[in-house]
C-alpha cells in the first residue's frame, strides 16, 4: 500500500492505494480509502505517520520549524589530540593515581595538571586565562562536567604535595632518552621576574640582579638538560641566591635519579670557583667514578692567566687560522683555551670605540668647565665637577670599562684616567674562550665543541621564557610559585620529545614544535543542531601536511569516534 494524491477539478484529494496482480498476473491498483482533501487533513496526516513510525519503530520525523540549523563555534582540537597521546606515551597519564585525592569533592588532578601543562605550550596564560581557554578547545579522553579557577589552584597545592612521586614519573618518561654509557648533562640557571609586594613566610621571591641586568624582584631557576636538550631536573631558588652554591646539589640529585655509568657536567661561566673545584672532584658516580666536568673560566680571573697565554698570542699575532686552540695546566686541571682571531678584532674594535667616544665626551665637559673658570658664559645650565664626574662614571659603568676608565671620585675636580695594564690584559683576552676540566681523554677541540653545545640549554630557556611564558610570576605563595615552576617543566619536557621527534622524521616548513602546534590546531571539532533534531559533532578533515605532521610526531590521527568534551 501507499499514499497516492488525485486530482478532481481544482481540490486534491489524499488516497490510500494498494497495488496487486489480477489473474493473469497484471499489475492493478485499487483505492482502498480516501483520506480527504489535501488542504484539510494536514493535521491528521501527521498523526497518522507518527503513530505507523511508533508500529514500525522508525523515529518520527523532526519538526522543520523554519528549517535552519544552528552552528555552534569551532574548537581547536588537533594540537590538544597531539599532546594528549604523548603524555600518554610518557606515561604521564600515571599520575591520576598519585594524585587521587579523597575529598568529598572529587577532582580528577592529573585531568586538570594536564589542562595546565596543555595551556602552557598551546597558549600560555594565568590560571584564570586557562578558564577562559577552555571555552575555546575541545579535550581529548577527559570527563570534566567543569572547571573552575579554584580547581586549578588546588590542583597546584597537589603537585606540591606529591612533588616526589611526579619527579619519580618524569624520570620514567625520559630515561629512555637518556644514554648510559656516556651523558653529557649542561647545567644553568636563570631569574624568573615576579611580581606583587606583599611578603610571605619564607617567600623566595627576593630582590637580586637579573639576567636583564637590573635589580628586580625574582627567583631564580636551575635546569640541568642532556646533550639533545631534554631535560632532566629543575630546581627553584630564592632571587638573591649565588649561583656557584647551586652547582654541586642539583647535579647529585640527577646522579641519584639516573644510573649513568658516565657524566660530564658543563656549566657556564657564573658557576666556577675554587671551593666549587674542589667539591665537584670530590664527587662520584653511583658506580664509584669521579664526576667529570667542563666549566667556563669567569673573566675576573683572566688576569692570573696573562702570562700562560702569551706563547698563545704571539702565535696567533703570526697564524692564519681562524681559530688557534692551546692547553696548559691549572690547580692540576686542564685548561683549555680557544682564540677566535675575527671575534677579537671585532671585541678589541668595539672596546676602542666606546673609550674614544668617552674621551670625546670628557673633553667636551672639561672644555666647559675650564671655559666657566675663565668667566666665559656658554649656553645651557652650569656644569659642575661633581655632576660631570658622576654622569661620566655612570656613562663608564653602562660601557662596561669601570675596571680600565678609572674616575677618581674622591677629587674635587672632574678626573680620570686610562688603566694601561687593566686595557692590554684586556686586549689580550679578546677572543678567547678559557674552560677548566678534569676530563682525560677528549682532545681541547672537542672539549671546547662540548661547551659550545650549552647554548641549547640557553634555547631551553628561551623556550620557557617566551613560548611558554614561566615569567612574570604573580603567584605570591612559595609553594605556588615552585608549583608553577614544575608545570612549565613538565610542559618543556613534552615540548623536546616533539622536537626530537620531528628532527627524526623532518616534515618541510614545520621547524618546531610550535610551528607543529599552530598547523595541528586548524584540525577543529564542531557541533551542529539540525532543526528539530540532537547535536550532531564530528572531526574536520585531515590534511595530507597535517597527517605528515602526525606521522613525525608518531601520533594516529583522530577519528569520527575519537571523544572528547566541551567545557
Amino acid at each position: 500500500m501507499f499514499i497516492k494524491v488525485t486530482k478532481s477539478g481544482s481540490r486534491r484529494y489524499v488516497q490510500l492505494v494498494e497495488a496487486y496482480r489480477d489473474g493473469a498476473g497484471r499489475p492493478k491498483q485499487r483505492t482502498v480509502a480516501t483520506l480527504g482533501r489535501l488542504d484539510q487533513i494536514g493535521d491528521s496526516i501527521k498523526s497518522m505517520h507518527d503513530g505507523l513510525s511508533r508500529i514500525l519503530g522508525v523515529a518520527p520525523l523532526p519538526d522543520a520549524g523554519n528549517g535552519t540549523a544552528r552552528f555552534d563555534s569551532s574548537r581547536a582540537f588537533g594540537d590538544l589530540w597531539v599532546l594528549t597521546q604523548i603524555w600518554k606515551q610518557l606515561g604521564l597519564d600515571r599520575l591520576r593515581a598519585v594524585l587521587r585525592q579523597r575529598t568529598r569533592h572529587k577532582i580528577d588532578l592529573e585531568a586538570l595538571l594536564r589542562i595546565m601543562v596543555f595551556n602552557r605550550l598551546c597558549d600560555a596564560d594565568s590560571k584564570l586565562g586557562a578558564v577562559r581557554w577552555l571555552q575555546t578547545v575541545s579535550l581529548p579522553d577527559l570527563e570534566l562536567a567543569a572547571v573552575g579557577h579554584q580547581q586549578l589552584l588546588r590542583t597546584m597545592d597537589a603537585v606540591v604535595e606529591h612533588h616526589a612521586a611526579i619527579d619519580q614519573a618524569l624520570v620514567q618518561a625520559v630515561k629512555p632518552l637518556v644514554s648510559d654509557d656516556l651523558s653529557v648533562v649542561f647545567y644553568d640557571m636563570t631569574t624568573i621576574r615576579a611580581e606583587g609586594l606583599s611578603q610571605q613566610a619564607n617567600d623566595i621571591r627576593q630582590f637580586g640582579m637579573s639576567k636583564e641586568g637590573v635589580i628586580a624582584r625574582q627567583f631564580m631557576l636551575g635546569l640541568v638538560q642532556t646533550a639533545d636538550g631534554v631535560p632532566l631536573y629543575h630546581e627553584v631558588f630564592e632571587g638573591n641566591t649565588a649561583e656557584v652554591g647551586t652547582l654541586k646539589a642539583s647535579l647529585q640529585k640527577v646522579l641519584d635519579r639516573f644510573p649513568v655509568q658516565r657524566v660530564i657536567a658543563v656549566a657556564d661561566r657564573g658557576l666556577l670557583s675554587i671551593d666549587n673545584l674542589a667539591e665537584l672532584q670530590a664527587m662520584r658516580l653511583p658506580n664509584g667514578q669521579v664526576l667529570e666536568f667542563i666549566l667556563a673560566v669567569p673573566g675576573r680571573r683572566y688576569g692570573e692567566f696573562a702570562e700562560l697565554f702569551e706563547p698563545l698570542n704571539q702565535a696567533a699575532a703570526v697564524a692564519n687560522d681562524p681559530e688557534i686552540v692551546g692547553e696548559q695546566t691549572w690547580q692540576d686541571l686542564r685548561l683549555v683555551v680557544a682564540h677566535d682571531r675575527h671575534r677579537a678584532a671585532e671585541q678589541t674594535a668595539q672596546r676602542d670605540q666606546k673609550i674614544a667616544a668617552l674621551e670625546t665626551q670628557a673633553a667636551q665637559w672639561v672644555g666647559k668647565l675650564d671655559a666657566q673658570d675663565a668667566g666665559v658664559r656658554g649656553k645651557g645650565r652650569k656644569l659642575s665637577d661633581g655632576g660631570a664626574r658622576a654622569r661620566f662614571y655612570h656613562a663608564v659603568c653602562e660601557a662596561h670599562l669601570r675596571r680600565i676608565i678609572r674616575v677618581d671620585l674622591k677629587s674635587e675636580l672632574f678626573t680620570y684616567q686610562i688603566d694601561e695594564q687593566a686595557l692590554a690584559l684586556a686586549r689580550a683576552m679578546d677572543g678567547k674562550l678559557l674552560l677548566v676540566t678534569n676530563v682525560p681523554d677528549l682532545a681541547p677541540e672537542e672539549i671546547i665543541s662540548r661547551y659550545k653545545s650549552l647554548a641549547d640549554i640557553e634555547r631551553g630557556f628561551k623556550v620557557l621564557k617566551s613560548d611558554l611564558e614561566i615569567g612574570p610570576v604573580y603567584h605570591r605563595l612559595p609553594e605556588r610559585i615552585r608549583a608553577h615552576a614544575m608545570i612549565c617543566f613538565i610542559a618543556l619536557v613534552l615540548q623536546r620529545v616533539m622536537r626530537l621527534r620531528l628532527r627524526e622524521r623532518p616534515v618541510p616548513d614545520v621547524v618546531s614544535p610550535e610551528r607543529a602546534l599552530a598547523m595541528l590546531r586548524r584540525i577543529q571539532t564542531h557541533r551542529v543542531v539540525l532543526p528539530g533534531g540532537k547535536p550532531v559533532m564530528g572531526v574536520s578533515n585531515i590534511d595530507a601536511e597535517q597527517l605528515t605532521i602526525l606521522k613525525s610526531l608518531q601520533v594516529e590521527k583522530p577519528t569520527a569516534a575519537a571523544e572528547f568534551v566541551n567545557l
